[in-house]
């Protein structure tokens, strides 16, 4: 009796979280009402402010503050948030999902069309505006980041007048980092589940009040559930609760949670894009291949590539003594498409022959073991585009973005190992088909490298 009382108490708390958000969900607009304002001021009020001088700190200066709330607090913490608490940004925070559900109101409310529902949307969403944001410069230049962070509000609020009846397409089908957040979801230690599931998987649906079309009786997994606690009722035996799991649970058991590949594939590719993103930055090579390419430029007349491209497709400061040429903007473009593809094709050969090894079935078993990679591929996420958060760790930051590479691709192993053996593969034949895993995270663990301790 006395080991039963510690879960009976975590329960009571559970249901006194969800009875105060559902409670108090009605006001959540006021909430995310302030955060859109927040927003517009970070992203909005540097561009008619003077450049803030070289020995401005984010309590002296509202650009530099601005800099940092963007990528030093809110694109870190919001990753790691979906540890403890699920895509609670995105329902109860979240100013562009606020604004695209706000616009559905007033918009002709057409039906979603198949291009915005096709699942590589979201996909090609955040390549794009990753790509974009580092030819445009949007960490260094205010300008940058109103035109990325702006653009994509505006193009939430387009869509969300547009398609969908009060729901939220924008969420569902395009955001850059919703469908990064529903995969990282997986693992967190939140999940809101049906009282009575009914049989069937995972569906769509526009019916019922998810904004994320959820078909609610048949959800299995969290991916696109943003816990706005509409569907809860605490009254109702049909409803859905909010329930506590250990984290990685729903990886650990992911044939049970309706894997997709489209996932898998963007855990690669996203974690290869933003390496690229910030190799290209730090690697005196990127100077060597751009000098090669100038001097071929020169050689064969190709005269555009000594041009300065549009303000809006690249970085076009001169008053801060930097213009991007078209010659930059290919070579970023390159060298980060190249590197996604390389460390695409290395995850996917590795967790090829981690399906292999385990046994017959190899499009099944590929599938979910490229999940495995989840917690490894937030880390990069979480250094790589979030690596200002570390800074008022001094001397002391390289051993915290080590520390958390290390409990990344010791978690990602744990992943495959608890996934492997939900296949059944005996433990002998795991232990083998683990090492191409262990290869695979320590490979992006390598390539951070510059991003943990520098060159």
């Amino acid at each position: 009796m006395a080991g039963a009382a510690p879960p009976q108490g975590r329960r009571v708390a559970v249901l006194r979280l969800e009875a105060f958000f559902v409670r108090h969900r009605h006001r959540l607009v006021w909430l995310q009402a302030a955060m859109a304002v927040v927003f517009l001021a970070v992203i909005a009020l540097p561009v008619f402010l003077p450049d803030p001088p070289g020995d401005a700190t984010p309590l002296s200066h509202w650009t530099s503050f601005a800099t940092y709330a963007l990528w030093g607090l809110w694109f870190p913490l919001v990753f790691l948030s979906v540890i403890f608490t699920g895509r609670s940004w995105c329902g109860l925070l979240c100013p562009m999902g606020a604004a695209a559900e706000w616009a559905n109101r007033w918009g002709p409310r057409r039906p979603i069309p198949g291009w915005l529902r096709w699942e590589g949307t979201p996909v090609v969403s955040f390549l794009v505006v990753t790509v974009l944001g580092q030819t445009v410069g949007v960490r260094d230049h205010p300008e940058a980041a109103l035109e990325v962070f702006g653009g994509t509000m505006l193009a939430a609020v387009v869509l969300g007048f547009l398609y969908g009846r009060r729901k939220r397409a924008w969420c569902r089908h395009a955001c850059p980092i919703g469908l990064l957040l529903g995969v990282f979801s997986r693992i967190g230690a939140v999940q809101f589940a049906p009282k009575l599931a009914r049989a069937g998987g995972d569906s769509w649906t526009e019916k019922g009040i998810c904004p994320t079309m959820i078909d609610l009786p048949r959800k299995q997994e969290s991916r696109h559930c943003i816990q706005c606690f509409r569907c809860v009722n605490p009254e109702a035996r049909g409803s859905v609760e909010l329930r506590l799991r250990r984290p990685g649970t729903e990886i650990e058991d992911i044939r049970a949670h309706h894997p997709n590949p489209v996932e898998v594939w963007f855990l690669f590719l996203g974690t290869g894009i933003a390496l690229g993103g910030f190799l290209w930055l730090v690697l005196p090579h990127y100077q060597d291949l751009r000098q090669a390419l100038g001097l071929f430029a020169i050689e064969h007349d190709w005269a555009w590539l000594g041009r300065a491209g549009p303000w809006w497709l690249m970085s076009v400061h001169p008053e801060r003594r930097e213009v991007f040429l078209w010659l930059d903007f290919t070579l970023i473009v390159g060298v980060m498409g190249t590197v996604m593809a390389a460390l695409t094709a290395v995850l996917a050969s590795l967790t090829a022959a981690a399906a292999f090894i385990a046994g017959p079935g190899l499009r099944t078993r590929f599938v979910e073991l490229g999940y495995q990679y989840a917690p490894v591929a937030m880390v990069s996420l979480v250094v790589g585009l979030g690596g200002m958060l570390f800074q008022p760790l001094g001397a002391h930051a390289g051993a915290a973005k080590g520390a958390l590479f290390a409990l990344g691709v010791a978690w990602s192993l744990w992943l495959g190992w608890r996934i492997l053996g939900r296949q059944a593969v005996a433990p002998a034949r795991r232990l083998l088909a683990l090492l191409p895993g262990l290869a695979g995270t320590l490979a992006v663990a390598a390539a951070w490298w510059p991003a943990i301790f520098g060159l």
